[in-house]
């Protein structure tokens, strides 16, 4: 059952990291405007299971004013907040406090913020950390993202098959910058998804350029051409040209289906995945999108 959403502000960020999803840079383009946005929580309010919508990106603090007018928006309609963010404006813990007081009567449920070594190597003293500490002292509902590098870690149970720790997921710029020396398995065997709940979603990523993400760079349908509540009430999942093999036998099953030319072995699920996505690209533009999520920016 679908309960949240997930507006992607803007695609811009004020990082490069190498475990990003979804290819943000300083250099990317896609950023809603208050028009869009009105109109994606008026789409919101006609599916009555959804009650939680939270803003992220990129890095939504780069258009504040867009972001606080969408908690507004979001709050009217009855719904809950919440905001990922990566913390760069905390440049001090009086600087952060003032950027976040005017959130204080939002009634946002979760401040989420990013502080990890992918962003910043001065520990307690990186802008996340203080973002955060600043969030604490005025008691907005918080939380640290802390994803490790990955590693190889050890073989798992009598199957051996290896462990890479760090919670990285192996899509995006991800699997291109962070796969090497990591041990792999056959692409044979990587037969689900373990990560996303394809068949009955409980939260979509939707952006400007109108994708709805069933799971980074897979698209449903486009919002600006047909309404968000439609495309999730007529959803079928079997029928997706991405999702309906991922079903019946996950990555692997994109590699034969489609007969893509691939390498012997893949760090996981996710790493096999985005690749095999990213060579049906030129086939399926309008349900692998946008470009932008594969590293292809737009001429």
């Amino acid at each position: 059952m679908l309960t949240g959403v997930h507006i992607l502000l803007t695609y811009k960020c004020t990082n490069e990291c190498d475990h990003c999803f979804l290819n943000c840079s300083p250099r990317s383009e896609g950023t809603f405007t208050l028009r869009q946005l009105r109109d994606v929580i008026h789409e919101i309010e006609k599916i009555s299971t959804v009650d939680t919508v939270y803003f992220e990106g990129g890095e939504p603090f780069l258009f504040y004013p867009l972001l606080l007018q969408g908690i507004r928006l979001a709050r009217a309609a009855g719904l809950h907040s919440g905001i990922v963010t990566n913390g760069y404006w905390a440049t001090s813990l009086e600087d952060a406090e003032q950027w976040l007081l005017p959130l204080l009567d939002l009634g946002i449920v979760d401040f989420s913020v990013s502080d990890d070594e992918f962003h910043s190597s001065k520990g307690p003293d990186s802008q996340g950390a203080i973002a955060w500490r600043a969030a604490r002292k005025l008691g907005l509902p918080c939380a640290r993202i802390c994803i490790k590098k990955p590693i190889f870690t050890k073989a798992s149970g009598s199957k051996g098959r290896p462990i890479t720790g760090g919670s990285v997921r192996f899509k995006g710029r991800a699997a291109e910058k962070l796969t090497a020396g990591l041990p792999r398995r056959p692409w044979r065997e990587l037969k689900t998804c373990p990560h996303e709940e394809l068949a009955a979603p409980e939260r979509v990523h939707v952006d400007a350029y109108g994708n709805v993400h069933i799971c980074q760079g897979i698209s449903i349908g486009n919002m600006w051409t047909t309404p968000l509540s439609k495309l999730l009430r007529d959803y079928r999942p079997e029928r997706h040209p991405i999702v309906g093999p991922l079903l019946k036998g996950g990555p692997a099953q994109l590699v034969r289906q489609f007969g893509i030319a691939v390498d012997n072995a893949y760090v996981d699920e996710c790493h096999l995945c985005y690749v095999a996505r990213k060579l049906l690209l030129p086939q399926h533009p309008e349900s692998l999108a946008p470009p932008e999520a594969y590293g292809i920016q737009p001429d």
